[in-house]
């Protein structure tokens, strides 16, 4: 088997980032009068970019500014988004193994990319990773195939030697517009949506075995 390329998501694939990400969401909405959101709600609305969670953590209140709401959410979050975010069991040892067997991880999130930098800065994971590429640094987010595309050109790496790695239907489909194979985490915070992943796995140390046995198909 040859070296392989781990594009990797971030929240719900590589850390547990439910409850910073609820707390910001909670901390913008009290600044507009609103009650508080349960963590199985705010979820329910993450993996397609902030602006989306800002907006569907906002559909009971059409009135609010949806600009204002976003700068109030990104500023909570920017203060809070390490305290309680943390990998996933296995993930660390996993990525360490990887990268000593010869293969070239990546990180491809909807998140900004300051914050995913933040995020695996606080975590000590960045050290993993040949690139990270966040939300705001091209004009498009997942599932758009660009994502792959510039993280290709960064890595040099073969499109046939590549992976998608997720645990939402926007991984998956960023995988089939790219021309890449997909893996698909079950135990993340997504949906598969409507195209089937190459490979699921129940947890990352699953995953880590598959690959370092040699398969690659």
């Amino acid at each position: 088997m040859g070296a392989s390329l781990f594009i990797f998501d971030l929240d719900g694939t590589l850390v547990d980032s439910r409850e910073d990400l609820t707390a910001a969401v909670n901390l913008m909405r009290r600044e507009f009068g609103l009650e508080p959101l349960s963590v199985e709600t705010v979820t329910g609305f993450v993996g397609d970019g902030v602006r989306a969670l800002v907006e569907r953590a906002l559909q009971d209140a059409p009135r609010v500014d949806r600009d204002a709401a976003l700068a109030v959410q990104r500023r909570h979050y920017a203060a809070h988004l390490a305290d309680r975010t943390r990998p996933y069991p296995g993930v660390c040892p996993g990525l360490a193994a990887l990268r000593s067997a010869g293969h070239r991880l990546a990180v491809a999130t909807n998140k900004p990319q300051e914050m995913a930098e933040r995020v695996l800065a606080a975590l000590g994971m960045s050290a993993f990773f040949h690139t990270v590429l966040g939300g705001g640094t091209l004009p498009f987010l997942k599932p758009h195939p660009g994502v792959v595309e510039e993280i290709l050109r960064r890595t040099g790496a073969s499109r046939e030697w590549s992976w998608m790695v997720g645990d939402h239907w926007t991984d998956l489909e960023t995988a089939r517009r790219a021309g890449i194979r997909s893996v698909f985490f079950r135990y993340g915070i997504g949906q598969p949506g409507e195209h089937p992943p190459d490979l699921s796995f129940e947890s990352f140390d699953d995953f880590v075995r598959h690959f370092l046995k040699g398969n690659a198909t």
